[in-house]
Parts: structure tokens; sequence; C-alpha cells
């Protein structure tokens, strides 16, 4: 529900909320009523600020369109400003998971563009870290196929020396999905996760792996600069059959950013130098994989 005061524009309720752990105190101004609330004139508000009337406290964040109100809330006590601090931070996906898909040594040279889909899978684990994304990766038929490539290797353990913030679920499979015991059993059915798909090949092992998550209730997403297959030309009807099975096919960028949803979280300097690192190898990635002119 939206509605309009004082020449600005309302959001009545904001969903997908979850703790701010930026202090508030920096961002407060006190400044009554009056001002704020004269007919056409709304001061110039910083990407989060709240502004105190007698004993409530209204969150502003401003947008293309001009301040938007966030939140609203009475204060009486520290337990109601405690409350404050859980709900102002808004990101848009609030169960992410990384799903990399059977990216083994012996594929490289069968895959098209097979160290694309390694890079953007490498810059996929890095946010996941830095996020504190559960990750589950899967090989298939180790003992015959080999393992997980040597690239993503030093992302897949919790040592000190990577700095390494996430879940990481990692299991072997005859199956083509990787929705498998070992996997699922990690994941409730409620409430429902947002998967994030990349590796390959596009149109088994990852379609398969979609569609049982979907079938489970879950949110799927492929990235289209980070699946891949043998023949380049069965991915495009790979992610058309899944875009129109309820995935939605976007890009790492898109995805990671979307995860954050806010800059205000702590977690955005550490992304921001991320995709200031990796720019270089997402280019490689969306030229490879998409081409020129993508019609996927």
């Amino acid at each position: 529900m939206r509605g309009k005061t004082a020449g600005c524009r309302v959001n009545y309720g904001y969903p997908n909320t979850e703790r701010l752990r930026l202090p508030l105190a920096p961002a407060s101004c006190h400044l009554g009523s009056r001002p704020f609330m004269k007919s056409g004139h709304v001061p110039r508000l910083s990407s989060t600020t709240l502004y105190v009337f007698s004993n409530s406290v209204t969150v502003f964040t401003m947008s293309s369109s001009g301040p938007q109100r966030r939140f609203g809330m009475s204060v009486f006590s520290d337990a109601s400003q405690a409350r404050l601090t859980d709900i102002l931070a808004v990101k848009i996906l609030e169960n992410p998971a990384v799903f990399i898909c059977d990216i083994q040594e012996k594929f490289r040279n069968a895959i098209f563009e097979f160290d694309k889909v390694v890079l953007t899978a490498t810059k996929l684990l890095r946010a996941s870290s830095t996020l504190a994304i559960p990750v589950f990766v899967t090989t298939q038929n180790s003992a015959k196929l080999g393992d997980t490539v040597a690239e993503l290797q030093p992302y897949l353990t919790s040592s000190p020396s990577n700095l390494n913030n996430s879940k990481i679920i990692i299991a072997d499979k005859t199956r083509f999905s990787m929705w498998i015991p070992p996997i699922s059993s990690h994941i409730p059915s409620s409430p429902q996760i947002e998967a994030v798909i990349v590796g390959i090949e596009s149109h088994i092992c990852v379609t398969q792996t979609a569609l049982d998550l979907l079938s489970a209730g879950h949110k799927v997403y492929i990235l289209a600069d980070g699946v891949s297959s043998c023949n380049r030309e069965e991915v495009p009807i790979a992610l058309t059959r899944l875009r129109e099975a309820g995935a939605v096919v976007t890009t790492s960028e898109s995805w990671i950013y979307e995860c954050m949803g806010d800059a205000v979280i702590p977690e955005f300097k550490g992304i921001v130098s991320l995709v200031k690192d990796t720019s270089g190898d997402t280019k490689k990635a969306l030229q490879g994989l998409l081409g020129p002119v993508s019609k996927i």
C-alpha cells in the first residue's frame, strides 16, 4: 500500500527485514515534526536517516523518486529501540544458498567455455564467504570423473587463511540432480530458500537440480554467466525451459546485489571490492557464455 505525505512517496510496511548491524546514532537526525511535515518541504536525506518525532521514529531512504518511508514506530523504551535496530536493514533474499554443480577437471576440455564457468563460480564462492551464504557442492561420480577443479578448492574449506564464513556441504553423486539426501537433509522445507545454481551441464544436471528444487517449493535462480554444456546450443534451450518452469535467469552480479538489497549492510564494502576485483573476469564470462548480443 502506498500513499503520499508532505510531497514524498510513502511505503507502509516493508517486507523481508532482518537485523541491522550498523549503529543508529550516526544516522539519527532529531528534527521534531514541524520542518518535515510542512507541505512541499522535504529536507535532503542521507541514504538512511532516522527522523524522530517526539516519541516516534520514522526511517527514510533515498530513491530515484525522492525520500521513501521505510518504517515507523513508537519509541517508549530501550526494548522498543532494540526492536527498531532489529528490523531496519532490508535484504531482498532472506535465505540464499549457492549450488555448485559438477565443476570437475574431467570436463574441462569438453564443456563450452568451461574456464568462464569457473570464473563465475569463483566469484560466487567469494561473495558467499563475505555474505555468510551456505554453499552446496557436488561432483558426479568422482571416482571416475575426478574432484572439483583446483581453482575452486581454496574456497571449499573453512581454514582461517581464506576467511570462509559460509557453511559448505560437499557431496558426490551418481544422480544427475544435486537434490540428493546429503544435500536436501541440510535444507528445511520451510522457509523456502533462494537457490542459485552454477555449473554443468545446463540441460542435464543443472536442469534436473533446478526442477527438483522448484518441486520442493524453493525459489531458483540460474546464472547465465555461470552455466554451460558440451554443445553451446543446448544452453539457451535449457534456460528457456527453466524460465518457463519458474526459475529466474539472471547474472552473477545481479544476484549478488539482490542478496544484499541495501548498501547500509556492513558487508557492502567487501562486495563492492569483490565486484571491482573481478570486473575483468565478469566481462570475460558474459562475453564468452552469452556472446555480444545474447537472446537468453
